[in-house]
């Protein structure tokens, strides 16, 4: 029960519109390489953990079981995981628990989603069904509403500008272009991001995340196959999850997400660092706002100036902390189910030092912050080389 628990094999499917391929088969362009990375085969794996976050997208009712044949995981232990935008990481903490209960000893998790089928309208509307259906839903109230209402708040209390909030975009579509698994491989000036269409103000047209199709996949083990598999284990040391309440309207506060600081106090202590000793994160930039707040949540500055650790320069690398060197949901792309299990491919990529030009030199203990929904659910994940 106190064996360490480490990633040996991660795999990653392109994100972006991806009309070549359904829900199954970028899953298997994710699982594929994720066991040859570990040097297994599916008969080594003893359960798998799916997290799609809305079978509408797909059109597939049971899309986990629908996965789970394709892959070749037939007759195996299979487990659907969902919530919302933070399926991903949901799975990877599924399956930590199921090999520390002994279980299992090793675990592949799959995040995989197909959105883009659907149209932009049409998966607006599915995932704005995820606010309250009773009393947020009803009245159009969208995830752009629902982020400009932070970003409103954010900028009236503490400052933060416009050009502040597009500096995040610039910043991650700078390191979205190095990453060939990235959906929008483009840069974006900062006049270009500041004077980009009003999506709903004050979030322009870059200040939000792509709608995106994609997979990736990781696999879990104890430590004893870890060792025995493995040259390179990234240790998971660090879980914390938290929630909050459904309704925003109920929040105490719009600048702040209360489930990203207590998940995030919770996996600091259970791996016994602190905001000082992450070398590099991926955090969750649904839109720009996202990003400025997680510095803040996370510890990575004090209140109120996450705007000015943009500006600064602070979240690029060479900065104090690195932020999003995969180019973020903001370029990388967002496809629900596969988000939180794409940022853990990132961190034991950077933690590996496989991250070729978006590399954080000497990275050795990473952080990833996943967030579902408007912050009613959160997952935060530390770990270590």
């Amino acid at each position: 029960m106190t064996q360490k628990i480490g990633v040996i094999g991660i795999g990653h499917a392109k994100f972006g519109k991806r009309k070549d391929a359904t829900i199954r088969e970028l899953a298997h362009e994710a699982v594929k390489p994720a066991l040859e990375d570990a040097g297994i085969t599916t008969t080594d794996i003893d359960a798998a953990v799916i997290g799609v976050a809305g079978d509408e997208f797909a059109a597939q009712g049971s899309s986990g079981a629908l996965i789970h044949d394709y892959i070749g995981m037939k007759n195996k232990p299979m487990f659907r995981v969902e919530a919302a935008c933070a399926t991903g990481s949901a799975g990877i903490r599924a399956a930590w628990s199921l090999i520390k209960a002994g279980l299992a000893e090793t675990v592949l998790v799959v995040g995989a989603e197909t959105m883009t089928q659907v149209g932009s309208p049409k998966a607006t509307e599915l995932m704005a069904k995820a606010g309250d259906t009773r009393w947020e839903y009803p009245f159009g109230i969208t995830f752009p509403g629902f982020y400009a209402l932070m970003a409103t708040a954010h900028m009236h209390e503490y400052g933060t500008t416009r050009e502040q909030l597009s500096m995040v975009s610039v910043k991650n579509h700078k390191y979205g272009v190095l990453n060939p698994y990235a959906h929008l491989q483009r840069e974006v000036s900062l006049e270009e991001a500041v004077k980009s269409l009003t999506i709903c103000h004050p979030l322009n047209l870059y200040d939000c995340c792509l709608i995106s199709d994609g997979a990736a996949a990781v696999i879990l083990a104890n430590e004893e196959k870890a060792k025995k598999l493995c040259d390179t284990p990234v240790w998971i040391t660090g879980l914390g999850s938290a929630s909050d309440t459904m309704m925003i309207s109920e929040r105490q506060t719009l600048t702040s997400l209360t489930a990203t600081r207590l998940a995030a106090e919770k996996a600091y202590r259970m791996a016994r660092v602190s905001p000082d000793d992450i070398d590099v994160a991926v955090v969750h930039d649904c839109f720009t706002i996202a990003e400025i707040m997680a510095y803040e949540d996370l510890g990575f500055c004090k209140k109120g100036e996450g705007g000015k650790f943009i500006e600064e320069g602070q979240s690029y690398i060479g900065g104090e902390r690195p932020v999003n060197m995969d180019g973020g949901l903001k370029a990388k792309g967002h496809p629900l189910g596969a988000t939180g299990v794409s940022m853990t491919v990132e961190i034991t990529r950077q933690l590996r030092g496989e991250a070729n030009k978006r590399q954080v030199s000497g990275a050795e203990i990473g952080l990833s912050h996943n967030v579902g929904e408007t912050g009613q659910y959160c997952f935060v994940h530390i770990y270590a080389r």
